[in-house]
This record gives structure tokens, sequence and C-alpha cells, in this order.
């Protein structure tokens, strides 16, 4: 990995590591605008002052934008959540190791 490559993802997790982004982009993964409330309620367990902070920040950084209807994924989001789309699968494997370790 080059560096200019090990920056952007440094940055690019750094991002992702924040409480909740990535819950948040989680419930806009269906491209289906959501307003603050229902936002907030797809999270789950968010404070509003949170909730706030991180559509600023994921806003800012190119991936949610905020509509007449709600909030949603651009298509850097939109790309983004895509990658993130074997995420499932992968868990549901891990979840079934991790289950075997403990028996």
């Amino acid at each position: 990995m080059s560096v200019k490559e090990d920056v952007a993802v440094r940055l690019l997790l750094c991002m992702l590591e924040s409480r909740y982004a990535i819950r948040i982009l989680w419930a806009l993964k269906d491209g289906h605008a959501q307003t603050f409330r229902l936002l907030q309620d797809s999270v789950g367990g968010i404070t509003p002052n949170t909730l706030n902070t991180r559509l600023k920040e994921l806003r800012a950084a190119g991936l949610i934008t905020h509509g007449k209807d709600g909030y949603y994924v651009t298509s850097h989001g939109a790309d983004l959540v895509k990658r993130l789309s074997e995420l499932p699968a992968f868990a549901v494997k891990w979840a079934s190791g991790q289950f075997k370790k403990s028996s």
C-alpha cells in the first residue's frame, strides 16, 4: 500500500470509528431519506446531540446529505455502503465461530 493510500485509509477509518458513524450509514443504506427522528430511531440509543454531531461530520465528509425529505447517502456514501455490504455475511460467519469458541 502506498503512503497516499495508507493516509486515505487512516482518515476514513478515523471518521468511521466515531461512535455511531457506521450505524448511521448502515441505517441509510437502502437509499431512502430519513428524517432526524426516524434516523435516531433506526440507529437506536443515540442521543440527539451525538446524532447531530455525526450527521455534521458525515455531511462534511461528503458521505451523506440533507434534502427536503431528510438525510440520505451521497454517491460516495452509497459506494462505501456497497463496499460494506459483505459485512452481514462476514458477521454471521464470525459470530458462529465466536459461539463455538465459548461452548
